[in-house]
């Protein structure tokens, strides 16, 4: 390590010791990783998992890896389906291989000289809780009230599954005490109605919770270290405050059964969520961190957002923690640590907070992807060999997936030339880069931009290639990713004036009036991220949506963040209403079931389309049509059909890979 990095960071690089474990760094990757490969799933997806996890602790990264995120056996009725995010019947310490499966991770990452520890889940109201109580209203299953037998068999679980964990060689367990966790609505105040020995008083509604840390010591002794992950505080006005979280902590610290407490802010379901989204500054909630460490003499660790080295060093710096819990940067860049060390801040990648890595698995049931870093959940496979280096690629469009198809293919030993016909890389996202809380989208196209320089791509901006330009050039092979135009919708009275597009809005290159309308035909977040864009610069707005929720594609743990935004500035929305005629200060909807067509009462001066875009591939056909001049010839991006960011690299990949193996 060089010297100027271990004066930068000091406090990360320093060992410490929480319970059985001496860490020789205080970064500790929390649970994120089941969508990126199922640790208990196939054994392909169980390589893939410890191969993600082995890359970033290597070259002495984090020291402490928490991500183990294991559900213990369900009790149920014969024949009772439980549903929902986090539902389990068997769970995962009950399977036939798990603890061959921890074990291997273990090893691994003993190896390594990191430490692992176990975290056991059982998600509440899946369908049991502590009273006849719902922990948020956006969720409605009323559960099962647990009687004193229920409880005696979790706890029993609960032993039974550190026995379990010991025997997969963990190095700890930490019990999940929050997030809608089974336990947290024993905890809490609001979900805890309960009458008898469970319910009351804050002894009384821990004592659940301390009988399964009791009985997970009994098993484990001394041995291994036992942690709870708790909520500082609640996200329900009846659930208990930052004071209530302190004292929860306290009074489990003064028990002796626990090692350290990693406190946490969020909900799985409101704003903010437990995993922030870019609507949150980094480490915003660390002085909370900070209060729970001031009163408790065990080790804390804080996870929320802790997105850089730079965000890291300072919460611990700070003394808000002893450990931070970073996930999401390092699937972005699995060697942040190691480029942290040496010096080279400028050459991490950075994480955007926008979830798809979470939405993407658990919104639409897509394979994993992380929006910067197409090469995560690749560790498995072996490095790209390239039987004829030097291939020239020329890539026409310089957006996200043209710089990471050029990169990629760079790094593969190709030959690249890039033209974009804009005077600045980076497409649309120059577009989302410019919009409130976005800020790390622009700075992901300036890293971006710094790689493709580093790698010694060609790039030419300001020039716009037609057929006969790309058949000159001479290329071997040539990649068409020429974007997307504005789509305007066949509504009446769309070309007038007054009426404009989200582009021109967010790059202010248009100036709406003071009452604006924004037509939502975009199942992601460009309405909402317009909408807030002009409230937060005075506009009154009102959004129309055709759905019957607002961006049905964003996941739970990214919705609540927007939403609570733009209701704190009054936007106004309406669903389930498609928009079929603009007038000057109105529109005409038609209910999208029922077809009935009304005038709205609010009145507008601007009406801005959030209605996606429109494949432009007319290079690409052209060169199809009138040949390409021999060159192999390819077409990605959103000239194939606009998607999202994560959708342009993941293809980037997918091509890179087939060009640079193919030779």
């Amino acid at each position: 390590m060089s010297t100027t990095a271990h004066a930068t960071y000091s406090h990360i690089f320093s060992p410490v010791t929480v319970g059985t474990m001496q860490l020789r760094n205080r970064v500790m990757m929390p649970p994120h990783a089941s969508a990126i490969g199922n640790i208990y799933g196939t054994d392909e997806e169980a390589a893939r998992n410890i191969a993600y996890f082995v890359d970033r602790c290597r070259d002495d990264g984090p020291a402490w890896v928490g991500s183990l995120s294991t559900h213990v056996r369900n009790h149920l009725i014969p024949g009772f389906e439980p549903t929902g995010v986090g539902a389990a019947t068997l769970g995962f310490f009950r399977l036939p291989f798990f603890v061959e499966r921890v074990q291997a991770y273990c090893d691994a990452l003993h190896a390594l000289d990191s430490r692992v520890t176990v975290q056991m889940v059982h998600q509440g109201g899946m369908p049991h809780g502590a009273s006849n109580v719902m922990s948020a209203p956006v969720i409605n299953l009323m559960p099962h009230v647990m009687d004193t037998d229920d409880i005696d068999e979790f706890v029993k679980e609960y032993a039974h599954s550190a026995r379990l964990a010991q025997e997969g060689r963990a190095d700890g367990v930490e019990l999940h005490l929050n997030h809608d966790d089974l336990h947290e609505w024993f905890l809490s105040p609001f979900t805890n109605r309960r009458t008898d020995a469970y319910g009351g008083s804050l002894e009384n509604r821990a004592r659940f919770a301390v009988e399964c840390i009791r009985a997970i010591r009994d098993v484990v002794g001394t041995s291994m270290t036992v942690g709870v992950r708790l909520n500082i505080r609640e996200e329900v006005p009846e659930g208990y405050g930052v004071d209530g979280g302190i004292e929860l902590a306290q009074y489990l610290e003064s028990t002796g059964l626990i090692d350290y407490v990693h406190g946490v802010v969020g909900s799985p379901w409101g704003n903010p969520s437990y995993i922030q989204p870019t609507y949150f500054d980094p480490a915003q909630y660390a002085e909370l961190a900070g209060e729970l460490r001031a009163a408790i003499s065990l080790p804390v660790v804080h996870t929320g957002r802790i997105n850089d080295p730079d965000v890291a060093e300072r919460v611990l710096a700070a003394g808000h923690a002893d450990v931070v819990g970073i996930a999401r940067a390092h699937i972005a860049d699995g060697d942040l640590l190691a480029k942290a060390r040496d010096g080279r801040q400028a050459d991490i990648r950075p994480c955007v907070g926008g979830n798809e890595c979470i939405s993407r698995r658990y919104v639409e049931n897509l394979p994993f992807g992380c929006a910067v870093n197409p090469a995560t959940s690749h560790e498995d496979e072996a490095p790209w060999t390239n039987p004829a280096p030097g291939r020239r690629l020329l890539v026409v469009g310089g957006g996200p997936a043209g710089m990471e198809l050029a990169a990629l293919a760079t790094e593969g030993g190709m030959s690249v030339q890039l033209v974009e016909a804009a005077d600045e890389l980076g497409g649309q996202l120059r577009y989302v880069a410019k919009a409130p809380r976005h800020e790390n989208y622009g700075k992901y196209l300036d890293w971006q931009t710094r790689r493709l320089a580093g790698l010694g791509v060609d790039v030419r901006l300001g020039t716009r290639l037609d057929a006969d330009a790309v058949r000159a050039a001479g290329a071997d092979v040539v990649a068409v990713a020429t974007g997307a135009g504005p789509r305007r919708p066949e509504i009446r009275g769309v070309e007038a004036e007054h009426v404009l597009d989200v582009r021109d809005v967010l790059a202010g290159t248009a100036s709406p009036g003071r009452r604006v309308l924004v037509v939502a035909q975009d199942d992601h977040v460009a309405p909402l991220t317009v909408a807030d864009h002009l409230a937060g610069a005075g506009h009154e707005v009102h959004v129309v949506y055709a759905t019957h929720q607002p961006a049905p594609l964003l996941g739970r743990y990214i919705i609540g963040g927007i939403l609570g935004r733009l209701d704190a500035q009054d936007v106004q929305m309406t669903f389930m209403e498609e928009v079929v005629g603009i007038e000057r200060h109105t529109v005409t909807t038609r209910n999208v079931y029922s077809w009935r067509e009304r005038t709205h009462a609010f009145q507008f001066d601007s009406v801005v389309l959030a209605c996606g875009s429109v494949a432009d591939p007319s290079l690409y056909d052209a060169l199809r049509t009138e040949g390409s001049g021999g060159a192999e010839l390819h077409l990605l991006g959103d000239a194939y059909a606009p998607r999202r960011l994560v959708f342009a690299t993941r293809q980037a990949w997918a091509l890179a890979q087939q060009l640079v193996t193919s030779g």
